[in-house]
């Protein structure tokens, strides 16, 4: 059974259930039909601060940490996504959430993906805002992902992660080359948000390796729910044009977000927060 711990999110109850022999932890919220948000590569639940609070106002949000980020230990083993997929329907098990409707950030769209494929009856619809996973099995993006692991350049920041967060010079270095369109409009408070991770982190590079070995594309027709793509137009990490090929092999809408790029979470809540709602009352 989870175990209570202390809050992350306004209103929000963190948690703690030990599955397989690793903690895993995250937090819930609202009362309603239920929502799982789930972060991309090098994330934790607080990427969700300007959207749970708000959705959780009429539906039961479940937020988890991915294996290896925030609170969550990393897998014994991760060879790809399903490992991160399976973890994170234990934690919708242990809630006795049943058909929810599953958001995905960034690596986080994969893992929704896989979870819709390994238990069809855990997702009643899918929102996939800049989904890794296409241009992730690009050359580049290898290296890049694998640099990044070995590096670890968050873990820098971390410690000063307020005082980034409130510089617009400090903005503009973190997220200025791959995940705000406009860093100086991104709010401190968000800015924080995303860089409070890797302060905590055990094992990011497992779940990066995971998404490395996984290509979604091969199993797409087999997602039988509802998915509605949500995009930064100006997302240079996950570009538009993956969110094209995910619409048009789901068959679902594409909706661009004008002025976003990576981090559209947290550069237009407001914006996110309405197109969700519209879905999660579309699939009813």
């Amino acid at each position: 059974m989870p175990t209570e711990g202390k809050q992350r999110l306004p209103g929000f109850e963190e948690r703690e259930l030990e599955w397989r022999g690793t903690r895993l932890r995250y937090a819930v919220g609202g009362d309603g039909p239920p929502l799982v948000l789930v972060h991309g590569l090098g994330g934790t639940i607080e990427n969700w601060r300007a959207l749970a609070p708000q959705l959780a106002a009429r539906d039961r949000v479940l937020v988890p940490d991915l294996p290896g980020h925030g609170g969550s230990a990393p897998l014994p083993e991760a060879r790809n996504v399903d490992a991160l997929a399976e973890a994170v329907l234990a934690i919708a098990d242990a809630e006795a959430v049943r058909g929810a409707v599953w958001v995905g950030h960034s690596l986080g769209g994969v893992v929704v993906l896989r979870a819709a494929v390994l238990r069809p009856d855990a997702a009643r619809g899918l929102v996939l805002a800049g989904a890794a996973g296409i241009g992730s099995a690009s050359r580049a993006a290898q290296v890049t992902l694998a640099v990044l692991g070995l590096a670890r350049p968050g873990r820098l920041i971390a410690p000063y992660r307020r005082a980034w967060s409130r510089s617009r010079l400090g903005r503009r270095i973190a997220f200025g080359w791959w995940g705000a369109a406009d860093p100086d409009a991104l709010e401190p408070e968000l800015a924080e948000a995303f860089l409070v991770g890797p302060a905590h982190h055990t094992n990011t590079r497992q779940a990066g390796q995971a998404l490395l070995a996984s290509d979604p594309r091969t199993e797409l027709d087999r997602v039988a729910c509802p998915c509605v793509c949500l995009w930064g137009a100006s997302d240079h990490w996950v570009r538009l044009e993956d969110g094209m090929e995910y619409a048009r092999r789901l068959r679902a809408p594409l909706r661009a977000i004008a002025g976003c790029g990576h981090l559209l979470i947290g550069e237009r809540p407001d914006v996110c927060v309405a197109a969700i709602r519209d879905f999660v009352d579309s699939v009813g």
